[in-house]
């Protein structure tokens, strides 16, 4: 405390800054910039995600029940087996079979959730038939890799009946890890143009953030993004051999070099905190819980539906529609604990950002901009339960906070008015 004193009286300036820069009032500066139609727009998008997320778990039970009652996946089994194909070819065709008709069948909402509604709240500039494009390019990559996962999972059940979730969530991590590791190089060029980012400011700062904490930079990518949407992102992706660092051409063309900076900090923060391999052990570890209790709940399901069903057991493929509704469900239940282990790691992230971009009136201002669709100011159990990362107002408060503590002579700023939505 003598310390803190003896600092403060050496240089009176930092003790005035800090006695009389006024956190509540600058950050409600920040929030005053968001209008209040553009305010009840933002919510009303929010909270009917919401909704969405309730909503979409009840019709994929529904697709599955259906898929149950009409026998979809036993006939497709009945058919390889009467042709003497193997057993693992009767896994890879219902695996194939069920995820073509689940996507089929689930696309009249795919399309208001992820097409219709987007463009209602100006958030899609896609065409209707740009974005048929994507999700059939997301059809094949499914098919592909989903029904390899499958093919694996079904051999575990069947070599170890009681104890094949335990080996399945290894499996899962395993999956999870291979899927960090190629989709900035594989997946992410089939849906978006990377090219490298021109040089200039922003250039200039992000290479000097990410030297000065030993992250490869000597490959920055430039997405074109605004194909698709006018969200602005960026990330720090890959593992190993194929990590980058990339930003979107909204982000480039909507923010200032200070607002960019801020951004790229907390990007830059995820790889340096392990973020990243974190995720992959606790999103690993959670489906291990989802796949026991799936293991318990699935089997009682099978023996309920029995001759209507005419699934024989949990190895049998058929089973699949009765594994992914139960999975489906208990995603949903885990959305809170999910929520919350990546709200933890997008707070560090935005802790680190202040501190290596120093601009904290830029992250202020970036965090706003995603108020487009982000509530920005959601009660604290609303923020607990339904926010992967810290609401608008959270980080509005944290940048001013960390401006008192770590700016001296630190002064308000007025910032303008944030642009309305399109319509």
């Amino acid at each position: 405390m003598h310390a803190v004193l003896a600092l403060l009286a050496a240089f009176p300036g930092l003790a005035h800054a800090a006695a009389t820069f006024d956190v509540d009032h600058a950050a409600q500066l920040y929030l005053a910039t968001l209008s209040a139609p553009a305010k009840a727009r933002s919510d009303a998008y929010f909270e009917g995600g919401e909704w969405l997320a309730l909503w979409g778990t009840l019709i994929s039970v529904a697709l599955c029940w259906f898929l149950l009652r009409v026998r979809l996946l036993p006939k497709v089994r009945t058919a390889m087996h009467r042709r003497g194909w193997r057993p693992w070819l009767g896994v890879l065709a219902c695996a194939l079979v069920f995820i073509a008709a689940d996507t089929l069948l689930s696309l009249p909402w795919t399309f208001y959730t992820s097409y219709w509604r987007e463009r209602q709240y100006g958030l899609m500039n896609q065409s209707v038939g740009a974005w048929l494009g994507d999700q059939a390019i997301g059809l094949v990559l499914s098919a592909v890799l989903g029904s390899v996962l499958l093919l694996v999972i079904y051999a575990v059940i069947r070599r170890y009946p009681k104890h094949w979730w335990l080996i399945g969530t290894g499996v899962v991590g395993v999956t999870i890890t291979a899927l960090v590791l190629i989709t900035p190089v594989f997946i992410v060029p089939l849906f978006n143009t990377q090219s490298e980012l021109p040089d200039g400011p922003v250039r200039a700062r992000v290479v000097a953030m990410a030297k000065a904490n030993n992250v490869p930079s000597e490959h920055i990518y430039l997405v074109d993004a605004s194909r698709q949407s006018d969200r602005i992102s960026a990330n720090v992706s890959g593992i190993g051999p194929t990590i980058r660092i990339s930003l979107n051409d909204n982000l480039l063309k909507q923010s200032s070099v200070a607002e960019t900076a801020a951004v790229m900090g907390h990007e830059l923060g995820h790889y340096v905190l392990g973020h990243v391999w974190r995720t992959i052990v606790v999103l690993t570890l959670l489906m291990g819980l989802l796949l026991w209790l799936a293991s318990r709940i699935a089997p009682a399901l099978i023996r309920f539906g029995g001759q209507r069903w005419d699934v024989r057991g949990l190895a049998d493929p058929a089973s699949l529609p009765v594994l992914a509704g139960v999975l489906s469900v208990l995603s949903l239940l885990a959305t809170p604990m999910t929520n919350t282990l990546i709200r933890v790691d997008e707070s560090e992230a935005d802790a680190f950002g202040l501190d290596v971009a120093r601009e904290p009136d830029g992250f202020a201002s970036a965090a706003m901009k995603l108020s487009a669709y982000r509530k920005i100011a959601p009660g604290a159990l609303e923020e607990m339960l339904f926010f992967d990362h810290p609401s608008g107002k959270t980080r509005v408060y944290m940048a001013m906070q960390w401006k008192k503590d770590h700016v001296p002579n630190a002064a308000e700023v007025v910032p303008p008015p944030l642009p309305e939505p399109k319509p």
